[in-house]
């Protein structure tokens, strides 16, 4: 017994010579690579605020962190009408913003209304406009009054919307951040400031803003008012803007932050070989380079075949960006599948190919009227900061000035200068691209539509606007299928961009950041992360 005794009391002393191990604390540091334009949901259009928006905001229906499938988000149930064309919204009980205050379906319909005031300036405008009964009309004219559009509360738990047509990926669009509800006495009192303090910053997502610090980083906490608040465990989320992809990996190779963006492309298959956290999932998107197709030279589409048939899409891939990706013949990028058959599967190359075809492309430009390149006027090539998009940037205008004998000089500009010269019209040929914000191809088509708000090349075709307008609301989806195939056929063929290759979502994160879900259109949900040990 003594003995017995004995040992229990030296173990004892044992245990309490080491100290307990503390939970991890629950925080994360995430680096981007540029700073979004804006972080209004009902303005931008900007990937780079995707981090924010979709963490800081959440609509009606929303993306599992589980599988990606879609899932109610702050309407737990919805009805859809027999003719598909009416959507009612029910509500969760006892929603509240980020303040503490109560959260109504009339918040959704005061930021529907915010959307279609052209003073605005939204981006997203063109997914009311093309499918909500009477927005187009209260758009052109808003003393016809707010109640003639298919946007209604019909309690303060109950939201009604009624579409034009028919849709069947109404509820996918809905997913946008554009759709998610905005409080109205927050942009009463502040103006367009609300976005600039965090105090302003009101929002319903599972994290609230609690720094702004312009130019270094956006702070987010657990918004304890969020409906699902005892489902998300991280405490705090810094987003660091670190525009030079070096200090970012250095940064995250030293433990100082847990993830980052963007991967510098000569450390690629470095951290790969090291299972150093790259994180690589499918992605619906594609990366182009915008051909300003109102400006001469680009106005002609043999001009922009050439550049096209001249991009060696393969050495940009393999030897410049280092990623794993598959080279682009279109806009559009393959994932959209009906019956097993993908709708890319037939799609022509429209005479493009994984490496330069240098006779064709000379050809082209011959035909176009500058043989050789005589006469061709000097271009620029434009980008955003960008280390790897800088890099490929160089080994493009290289391949065209070797390929065609034209004179091409660079330029580029922090994001939010250089997306306002972008949608100004202020350019030759631009870096560009885009990741499906839900994966359906009208996420794509709608964007080459004359007119349409996303429409920054300035492309114009009746064929095929008809043929985008005449899908839209099909609501036979293999019917449908044909139909947008036709149309991509039918922009693809005349170029409006310099397809380069489909998107691959990576990024780093260390490895005790679990719990977190990248979706298609690379958006980074951080609801249910956690840290481990």
């Amino acid at each position: 017994m003594k003995k017995f005794l004995l040992l229990m009391l030296c173990l004892m002393l044992t245990v309490s010579a080491f100290p307990a191990f503390a939970d991890p604390a629950q925080e994360i540091i995430y680096a981007l690579a540029n700073e979004p334009d804006g972080i209004d949901p009902g303005i931008t259009n900007n990937s780079f605020a995707s981090p924010i928006l979709n963490n800081t905001f959440e609509g009606l229906v929303t993306y599992s962190t589980e599988d990606g499938s879609l899932i109610p988000g702050e309407a737990e149930d919805w009805e859809i009408s027999e003719d598909g064309t009416v959507y009612t919204f029910y509500l969760r009980d006892d929603l509240k913003w980020s303040d503490g205050s109560a959260h109504t379906a009339q918040d959704y319909v005061y930021a529907m209304k915010r959307i279609l005031d052209p003073n605005t300036g939204a981006r997203y405008v063109d997914f009311l406009l093309g499918y909500v009964e009477g927005a187009a009309e209260y758009y052109e004219d808003n003393s016809l009054g707010f109640d003639t559009v298919g946007i209604k509360a019909l309690d303060d738990q109950t939201l009604e919307m009624t579409l034009i047509a028919p849709a069947p990926y109404w509820l996918d669009i809905l997913t946008m951040w554009t759709f998610s509800p905005i409080q109205e006495a927050t942009v009463a009192a502040n103006g367009d400031r609300w976005t600039a303090s965090a105090a302003a910053y009101v929002s319903n997502g599972p994290f609230m803003m609690s720094e702004i610090n312009l130019g270094e980083s956006f702070v987010l906490v657990k918004n304890p008012y969020y409906y699902d608040a005892d489902e998300v465990n991280l405490e705090k989320i810094t987003f660091r803007f670190i525009a030079d992809l070096g200090t970012s990996l250095m940064a995250y190779e030293n433990g100082d932050i847990d993830g980052m963006s963007s991967i510098p492309s000569a450390d690629m298959a470095r951290l790969k070989a090291e299972d150093a956290g790259v994180v690589m999932t499918p992605g619906y998107g594609t990366t182009w380079y915008d051909f300003n197709c109102a400006k001469a030279p680009f106005d002609n589409v043999l001009v922009r075949k050439a550049f096209s048939m001249a991009t060696d899409r393969l050495a940009i891939i393999e030897d410049v960006v280092q990623t794993e990706a598959e080279p682009a013949f279109s806009f559009m990028a393959p994932g959209y599948v009906v019956d097993g058959e993908d709708l890319m599967d037939t799609a022509d190359d429209n005479d493009l190919s994984d490496e330069a075809d240098v006779e064709g492309a000379r050809e082209a430009l011959a035909e176009a009227g500058y043989p050789n390149g005589e006469g061709f006027p000097e271009i620029t090539l434009s980008y955003y900061s960008n280390e790897t998009v800088g890099k490929v940037v160089e080994a493009l205008a290289r391949q065209w000035q070797d390929a065609l004998n034209v004179k091409i000089k660079i330029s580029n500009a922090d994001w939010a200068v250089y997306y306002d010269e972008h949608v100004q019209g202020n350019y030759d040929i631009g870096a560009m691209g885009w990741s499906g914000d839900y994966v359906h191809p009208m996420t794509f088509l709608q964007i080459f539509k004359t007119g349409d708000a996303n429409n920054n090349v300035f492309y114009s075709n009746e064929e095929y606007d008809a043929l985008v307008s005449l899908a839209a609301n099909m609501t036979d989806a293999k019917e449908a299928f044909e139909v947008m195939r036709e149309a991509e056929a039918v922009a693809a063929a005349e170029y409006p961009v310099m397809p380069l290759y489909y998107k691959a979502n990576t990024m780093l994160m260390h490895d005790n950041v679990e719990g977190y879900f990248v979706t298609p259109s690379n958006a980074l949900l951080l609801k249910t992360a956690y840290v481990t040990d």
